[in-house]
């Protein structure tokens, strides 16, 4: 794990891509400060981190693109499972890669606070608290964007499907206002959630039985609380959408509350995708 890590490391370091990827993120959050802290005087650092947090659309698809489809389209993979480590250690070096090129700009706009605090009043702890926020939502962010590079050996397609991603669950809340707050159209959504979950489970296990097994037990599921109960499916989807956004979670920290069910929601999204980018990864080593 540590080799894949040092390579990792490297190999973004080598490139443009770790300097693209800071470049991006200090400039959008530095913008952010000139506007708020600056030029409007305000004194609350976490607005900007809220300002801020659309680039992620931009920065995570360009580190994550190529972090594993390059190396299938390379044929390098095979040489990865060849040596000596497990398929869980190979995505944990990259995804630990991954984290420390996100740290760097990050440790550099934490003294963005300080520096503000000398002219005037910053409350600190709701900063560095959004702080927090902004890693552990990146992180669950740059495991998504993992686990779609390993879907595919094309890296252009793994970043146009990682930015289609992230801006719906950036404008999921948004978009929650147009979706179908009736039964009928929560079970048709449903029923497509479950088509589609089937479908990344035939791909990841190969066993048609599982996924087809996985989707009639849910559609079964579904179709019991449609007639025993329809009502409760009333405003479901819009509910859902929202409560899925990792985007929404961070303006409870902005607020100044420090949200422990977002930030059990944030790790458990992370784990959720580096274990599907596992599955991905052995399925491939196995086919």
């Amino acid at each position: 794990m540590t080799a894949v890590f040092k390579h990792e490391l490297r190999s973004y370091f080598h490139s443009f891509t770790a300097y693209v990827f800071g470049a991006f993120l200090l400039a959008i959050v530095g913008f952010g400060a000139m506007l708020y802290n600056l030029q409007a005087a305000v004194s609350n650092f976490e607005y900007v981190l809220s300002f801020g947090s659309i680039v992620f659309v931009v920065i995570v698809p360009i580190l994550t693109m190529r972090v594993i489809a390059e190396e299938r389209r390379q044929k390098t993979d095979q040489l990865l499972y060849s040596l000596p480590i497990t398929t869980t250690q190979v995505v944990l070096g990259k995804f630990a890669a991954l984290l420390a090129v996100f740290l760097i700009p990050l440790a550099v706009i934490s003294v963005y606070p300080l520096i503000f605090a000398q002219f005037g009043d910053v409350y600190l702890p709701t900063s560095y608290g959004s702080l927090v926020a902004v890693f552990l939502m990146g992180a669950a962010l740059l495991a998504i964007g993992v686990f779609i590079s390993s879907l595919t050996d094309n890296q252009g397609l793994a970043a146009g499907i990682t930015i289609a991603a992230i801006l719906f669950n950036y404008y999921s809340v948004s978009l929650s206002e147009y979706v179908s707050s009736t039964a009928i159209g929560t079970v048709i959504a449903l029923a497509v959630l479950i088509f589609a979950l089937g479908a990344v489970i035939r791909y990841l296990t190969r066993n048609e039985l599982l996924a087809y097994g996985v989707c009639l037990v849910l559609t079964a599921v579904i179709c019991v609380i449609t007639f025993v109960d329809s009502a409760s499916l009333e405003g479901l989807l819009p509910g859902i959408m929202q409560q899925l956004s990792l985007f929404d979670r961070l303006n409870t920290f902005v607020s100044g509350v420090f949200d422990l069910a977002a930030v059990v929601y944030y790790l458990s999204v992370t784990a959720f995708f580096l274990f599907l980018s596992i599955q991905s990864l052995e399925k491939r080593r196995y086919s």
